[in-house]
This record gives C-alpha cells, sequence and structure tokens, in this order.
C-alpha cells in the first residue's frame, strides 16, 4: 500500500507541484564560462589554450541554452532602460564607423566586437534569477581578477610596470590597474560574507596580491581610482557597518604595500610637476603627462568637427600620436559622437538610481544582499571618478557592474510582489481532466458544490 501511494498520480503530482527546478541551469553554466574566460584570460597564461576561441564557444553556449530553455522569471521583452541606453551606444558607433574620416572598416570591425557586451548583458539580466547565482558570476570576476594579480607577480618580476605580462584586456597596465580596483568592493564583500576562516584567509592573500600588482603597475589614474573607492568602500563597510578594525588593517595594509612597492607610483607623481628630469622613467612620467593634455585637446576638436564620431578605436590614429585619450568620457564623444556620450552617461546614472531604490527599502534580514549593494557603489563611484584618467570606455566590467544593479533591483522588486501576492496551490492538469464526478465530494479540499445535495459532507 505504501509503495502505491508513493507512486500514485496524486504523489507524483504533489512532488511535482511542490519542488522547484531552477531555470535556464545550461544558459547560466555557459554564461559562468564566458565570464571566467573573460575575466581570468586563461588563454594567456595556460599553455595550448590561445588556438581555442573559449569566449565565441562560451557565448555561443549560453545564447542557445537561453533560447532552447523554458519560460523564466524574465525575458528579453523585460529589459531595463538601462539595457536600450547600452543598445543605442552600440548602434551610435556601428553608424560612426562607416562615416569614420579615418578608417571605417576598422571601426566597423570594433564596434561589432564590442557589441558582445550587449548579448552579455542581456543574458546576465535574464538567466540570473537568484541572488546565489549573482554571487558566483561576482565571485568569479573577483576571483579571476585575484589569479591573474598572482599570475601577473609571478611571471612579470622583472618587467618594468608589468605591461604584457597578460595579454588581452590586461596587457596595458593601466587597464590591470583600473580592473583590480573595481574589483576590491567585491572581495571586501566576500571576506565579510563568509565565517570560515581558510576562505578569509584565502580572500586576504588576494586581496594582498592585488594591492601589489596595483603599485608595481605605477598607474597614476588607478591609485586615485583606488582612493576614491576606497573611501566609498569603508565608508559602507566600515563606518556604516561598525567595523572599526577594518579602517585601520586597510590603512595599514596601503602604507605597508606603498612603503614596499610604491616607488616607482612615487616617482611617476613628482614628475607630474618636475621641473628638471633626469631619470629615464621620471622623464617618460612627465613627457606622458603633457602629451595627455595635448590629447585632450585633440578629442575635443574631434567631437567639434565630427560630432558623429570618427569610428571605435579610431582615435590614436586620428591624433597622430598612436595613443588613446585618457578621459574615457572624451573617448567615447570623440569615437561614437555626441549623442553616445549622452547614452553612456544615462546608462551609469541608472546604475545609481538602481543602487538607491534598493537602499530606499531595505530588508534588515537581508544583511548579505546589503554587503553586495554597498560593494557595487563603491565599484561604480570608482569608476565614475577613475574614468578622468583612464581610457577605460570599452572594457566590460562597469557595464557588468550595472547588470548587477538591474539584476538585484529585479529580484527585490519580485520579492515585493511574491509577497504581496501569496501563491495558491494549483491543481495538476491531469487531475482537473480525468476528475470522476464524486471527485470534489471525496476530496473536501476542493471547492464547489457537493453532488449529494441535501446530505452531509462528512461520512
Amino acid at each position: 500500500m505504501d509503495v502505491l501511494e508513493k507512486t500514485s498520480p496524486r504523489a507524483f503530482g504533489a512532488r511535482r507541484f511542490t519542488s522547484k527546478a531552477e531555470p535556464l541551469k545550461s544558459a547560466f553554466f555557459w554564461l559562468s564560462a564566458f565570464y571566467f574566460v573573460y575575466c581570468a584570460r586563461p588563454e594567456d597564461w595556460i599553455p595550448g589554450l590561445r588556438y581555442i576561441p573559449l569566449a565565441k564557444i562560451s557565448g555561443i553556449f549560453a545564447v542557445a541554452g537561453l533560447l532552447s530553455a523554458g519560460r523564466s522569471k524574465r525575458s528579453l521583452k523585460d529589459l531595463p532602460r538601462e539595457a536600450y541606453y547600452l543598445f543605442g551606444i552600440i548602434c551610435l558607433l556601428l553608424i560612426a564607423g562607416p562615416l569614420s574620416p579615418v578608417w571605417k572598416g576598422g571601426a566597423i570591425f570594433k564596434a561589432m566586437d564590442f557589441a558582445k557586451v550587449m548579448v552579455v548583458w542581456a543574458l546576465t539580466y535574464v538567466v540570473i534569477t537568484s541572488f546565489d547565482r549573482l554571487k558566483r558570476i561576482i565571485f568569479i570576476q573577483s576571483g579571476s581578477v585575484a589569479v591573474i594579480s598572482v599570475v601577473s607577480l609571478l611571471k612579470g618580476r622583472h618587467t618594468i610596470r608589468l605591461e604584457g605580462v597578460i595579454g588581452g584586456i590586461y596587457s596595458n597596465p593601466n587597464d590591470l590597474a583600473f580592473a583590480i580596483v573595481l574589483s576590491l568592493p567585491f572581495c571586501i564583500a566576500f571576506l565579510l560574507d563568509t565565517k570560515k576562516v581558510v576562505v578569509k584567509l584565502a580572500w586576504l592573500v588576494g586581496m594582498l596580491a592585488m594591492c601589489v600588482a596595483l603599485f608595481l603597475t605605477a598607474s597614476r589614474g588607478g591609485f586615485v581610482t583606488l582612493i576614491c573607492t576606497g573611501v566609498v568602500m569603508l565608508w559602507h563597510f566600515g563606518i556604516k557597518g561598525k567595523r572599526p578594525q577594518l579602517i585601520a588593517a586597510a590603512a595599514l595594509l596601503v602604507l605597508v604595500v606603498g612603503v614596499a612597492a610604491g616607488g616607482r607610483l612615487k616617482d611617476r607623481f613628482f614628475a607630474i610637476s618636475a621641473g628638471n628630469v633626469n631619470d629615464n622613467l621620471e622623464q617618460g612620467a612627465h613627457g606622458s603627462y603633457e602629451q595627455r593634455t595635448l590629447l585632450m585637446e585633440e578629442s575635443l576638436k574631434a567631437v567639434i568637427h565630427y560630432p558623429l564620431g570618427i569610428g571605435m578605436g579610431n582615435f590614436p590614429s586620428y591624433s597622430g600620436t598612436w595613443r588613446e585619450v585618457h578621459v574615457s568620457y572624451l573617448q567615447i564623444a570623440a569615437e561614437g559622437g555626441l549623442a553616445s556620450l549622452i547614452f553612456y552617461i544615462l546608462f551609469f546614472r541608472r546604475g545609481f538610481v538602481n543602487l538607491k531604490q534598493l537602499r530606499k527599502k531595505p530588508d534588515p534580514e537581508d544583511k548579505e544582499m546589503q554587503l553586495f549593494v554597498g560593494a557595487l557603489h563603491s565599484s561604480l563611484v570608482g569608476f565614475l571618478i577613475g574614468s578622468l584618467f583612464a581610457p577605460e570606455a570599452y572594457q566590460y566590467f562597469p557595464y557588468f557592474a550595472v547588470a548587477y544593479t538591474s539584476v538585484l533591483l529585479a529580484m527585490s522588486n519580485e520579492k515585493e510582489q511574491e509577497a504581496a501576492s501569496p501563491r495558491s496551490f494549483t491543481e495538476p492538469p491531469w487531475r482537473k481532466r480525468f476528475r470522476s464526478p464524486g471527485a470534489r465530494f471525496r476530496n473536501p479540499g476542493v471547492r464547489g458544490p457537493s453532488p449529494l445535495r441535501g446530505k452531509s459532507r462528512n461520512l
């Protein structure tokens, strides 16, 4: 009898409707693979992988998993306003390519390559339907940057400013420093979130390697971004979170690492106002400062003469110096036009709007979510200020951060909707289809008129 009850259609239906299958599992797996490939760059430091297009493979499978999966909480029709701003930026960059006065083909090709961020952004919003999934994606990003920092220190011991030690998005020391700073708040959030001593030690070692690598890049823009991000981060985690020991530990860490590995960075800062420059490194730093001033002037001229843009990646050729303008806002304005700059600002403004809405409805029981809200706010503030000193308009990390804020806000709204309208038990379709005339009489849980009128239901 017990066996029959366990295998009966009623028992099967109960199990089917009480168990929740996690939606879009295949798509999330491949999305995680793409994040790992993009953030960890395994093909640049693991022999043999450079011949395999890992990013394209993972991206294609993620899209295929989304298209072949069933219904989820969100769909592509539910994308928030910031997704359309990002789509507008990409469209304007594609339009600027054929109109470019420099290199039309190269601008179109680079804009099409950058368009992948739209696909990843949309997949992130649709596929990440739970806070655990969001944590896994953020873990992949921050953990990958920590691993890249360790690899850079091991492979670039004798390399000036760690330049070219890791390829791709980390080949330039300024880009490497920028990625480190934007990921540090998430490392702090994971450190405070876990209670396991071994995990805490692992995050501490990773952050130490990240700080050392940051100082060894001697990136002035990266250091300014670190200061701005650190102030906001310590406000959230140290002052508001009532962790004064965190403020003292951060100050001690920066002081020790700065003294041990910050000599080259100090020389580059002093070289800005140096009147008599003798050292080659200081000479290069001083020349770099003067050159960046001229590049800013050239970018403004490009915006005035070509308001629709000169095409993505064409400014180094247009300026004749083969260098990027070290201001992200001028970079995208010159290459994508004034309209793309407006969409660019509106896009990142939406990230702060999302965080503001999340802070307006705090859940005192969900301290874990508040940790990552503070980390996202710190990362975005650091990006907006750091963008004044670095050409980072096309790096994916800031766009990922805005996607995380959109996902968090969507999950919070869905949670409120579920609390406002409690779920009612839905009968399995096969029970409605094959219900016998006396089923309502035998099942007192189903409302409706009894087939035995005038008689007691409790026999």
